[in-house]
């Protein structure tokens, strides 16, 4: 349905929206590069919507462009969770110090990972989803959040085995 080259005239439907998509947007969105943002990704999958019925061009809009606003808040929230539960502590000097050499242990050992688990774990190290890496690698989420549990027991294992 999407990544096809809009039908001719979809673009001058679309666009004759815009002003009206940023004053439903803005109050929604603090940032303003967000709110272009948000207004663009709506305008773009109508226009290469397949199926869009084109007399009913404003309601898909609003409901594309609320639905991204809210994507957008969704996404931030994790991100704050995340941030939350990795932030570091107020170390000293000295955990500092084991903490980076610990990593970069960590890093040694992935490359002693079979291909797939090594690359499933960089690309999560990297901060990828393992969504985001499965559609990477072109494999299926599945198949990366197998090969990611699997990494992260062995990387777990050779830790073990080395203290």
């Amino acid at each position: 349905m999407f990544g096809q080259a809009p039908p001719p005239g979809r673009w001058a439907l679309v666009l004759a929206h815009r002003e009206r998509l940023h004053r439903l947007v803005r109050p929604r969105l603090r940032d303003p590069h967000d709110v272009e943002d948000c207004v663009h990704e709506t305008m773009v999958r109508a226009a290469c919507f397949a199926g869009l019925d084109e007399s009913r061009i404003g309601p898909f809009l609003t409901t594309t462009a609320l639905r991204l606003c809210v994507d957008h808040y969704r996404r931030l929230e994790r991100q704050r969770r995340l941030r939350a539960t990795v932030a570091p502590s107020a170390c000293g000097p000295e955990e500092a110090v084991c903490d980076r050499h610990l990593g970069r242990w960590l890093m040694a050992q992935l490359q002693l990972l079979p291909g797939r688990e090594r690359q499933v774990m960089l690309a999560r190290a990297s901060g990828l989803s393992t969504a985001e890496a499965a559609e990477k690698f072109q494999i299926s989420a599945k198949a990366a959040e197998g090969a990611f549990t699997r990494g992260r027991a062995r990387l777990r294992l050779l830790y073990k085995q080395s203290e």
